[in-house]
């Protein structure tokens, strides 16, 4: 798996550090809004033997369920952002912005 960040990713999740610090993102598979890259305060959401660390998104760790993770293990995620209000708890709901996946299936030798 790869994780990467488009250009308009990286300057929200900047926005963001200025204004809560550091931060984590979180990635459940869950349906509708948990389906969508979370944002928290680093340590605000507390992880657990469920949770997988996939990697850095523009320094910030990323976290993802194990469950999903079986599932996209062989899938390169950009997280992207677009206009709209998601209805969670993520940090860059307030800015009228909601991170995105998008993915592409890698080959496997």
């Amino acid at each position: 798996m790869k994780l990467q960040a488009t250009d308009a990713c990286r300057e929200l999740i900047d926005l963001l550090k200025s204004k809560h610090g550091e931060l984590m993102f979180h990635q459940s598979g869950g349906c509708c809004d948990g389906s969508s890259p979370m944002c928290y305060p680093l340590g605000e959401f507390k992880v657990g033997g469920q949770d997988v660390l996939v990697g850095e998104l523009a320094g910030c760790p990323f976290y993802m369920g194990r469950a999903q993770y079986k599932l996209w293990e062989h899938t390169d995620l950009t997280i992207d952002v677009v206009n709209g209000r998601g209805a969670s708890f993520s940090l860059e709901i307030p800015e009228g912005k909601r991170f995105i996946v998008r993915s592409d299936v890698c080959a496997i030798d």
